[in-house]
């Protein structure tokens, strides 16, 4: 017996609240980080005699461009308890802000200038079924691809299906059900390799030292979840987060800038954790980086608002060139979206 673990559109209350939505997601966005511009417009402006010395609300242009311009978030969840209930099975059941309906995510992208996303099924919450996800890829054609989470060993022919339904690889979740299990997939690794399909890679600590010969002798492409999800207190030249940079240059080897509150040992934003996907995207280039939200945040440890994680990715990755690659062109590269 398998083990389980773990519409579009609008309404007319919705569009009427959409204008609403996509002010406060501009708020959330221009507020952390504007602080010290909005200071030295004041400044400028006490400066000039005669001059209003109140700075009143400022949006800096970079900060406009972040949200405006296209991307492609490449790590969220659907979660609909109501239409798609969790498994008995289940040994996480997402509950209150953590629950979030594919219509409702329709209405996120609209406010932060997401076109595209692909769907990470929630191993915790949904395990083997995957219908919550299917139903919103054939729901939305085009506009989102998914991952999902399927048995070690499943057909050939059945992964063909999710791949002809818009599913783009399979989640291998070491992170939650520990290495062991996936240390000898490699008939699954050989059948994704053949379909052309990712095999998505979630560790933390050093679990990816364990795996490593594993990615290191398959064929199939590889994308590392949440930037590997390192020990942030054991420093860039630990063993598994030197093990992972090594995996750059392969040609098959992809990774998420993603996950801060994931590793980090500390609050927004996430200052002990920033060095790595610094150090990520050295070495893999923003050719082989993507970026992506994690919403709706589960599990989280403290307040989490998508606005201030696409201002923290701002922060850290202020070229112009390499947001736009790591936002938009290599993912849309990788998954087969078009514009």
């Amino acid at each position: 017996m398998a083990m389980r673990f773990d519409d579009s559109g609008f309404s007319r209350r919705s569009l009427l609240k959409k204008s609403s939505v996509v002010l406060t997601a501009s708020a959330a966005l221009s507020m952390p980080i504007l602080s010290q511009a909005a200071s030295n417009s004041g400044q400028q402006s006490a400066d000039k005699p005669g001059s209003d010395q109140s700075p009143g609300p400022v949006m800096d242009a970079q900060q406009l461009t972040l949200l405006s311009q296209p991307k492609i978030d490449c790590h969220h969840h659907v979660i609909d308890p109501v239409q798609f209930p969790y498994p008995a099975d289940a040994t996480y059941q997402p509950a209150g802000p953590e629950v979030g309906p594919a219509a409702y995510y329709q209405q996120v992208m609209q406010a932060y200038g997401i076109r595209h996303s692909v769907i990470v099924q929630p191993t915790s919450a949904y395990g083997y079924d995957n219908s919550c996800l299917l139903d919103t890829l054939a729901r939305n054609k085009g506009r989102h691809k998914g991952v999902v989470v399927v048995p070690s060993d499943i057909s050939s022919e059945t992964l063909a299906q999710y791949k002809a339904q818009g599913v783009i690889g399979v989640a291998l979740n070491a992170a939650l059900l520990g290495p062991e299990r996936f240390l000898k997939v490699d008939t699954l690794m050989g059948r994704l390799a053949e379909l052309d399909l990712f095999a998505q890679i979630q560790v933390k600590d050093d679990q990816l030292l364990a795996l490593l010969p594993l990615l290191e002798r398959t064929r199939a492409r590889v994308l590392i979840d949440h930037s590997g999800r390192p020990d942030a207190s054991a420093g860039l030249q630990q063993p598994a987060f030197q093990a992972l940079l090594s995996l750059a240059g392969n040609g098959r080897t992809f990774v998420k800038l993603s996950g801060l509150s994931q590793y980090s040992r500390q609050s927004y934003p996430y200052a002990d954790a920033q060095p790595y996907q610094l150090a990520l995207l050295q070495a893999f280039t923003a050719e082989n980086c993507m970026w992506g939200t994690d919403w709706p945040f589960l599990r989280a440890r403290q307040n989490m608002e998508l606005g201030t994680v696409l201002t923290n990715f701002g922060e850290m990755f202020p070229n112009a060139s390499d947001r736009q690659q790591i936002l938009w062109e290599t993912p849309k590269r990788l998954f087969g979206f078009t514009a």
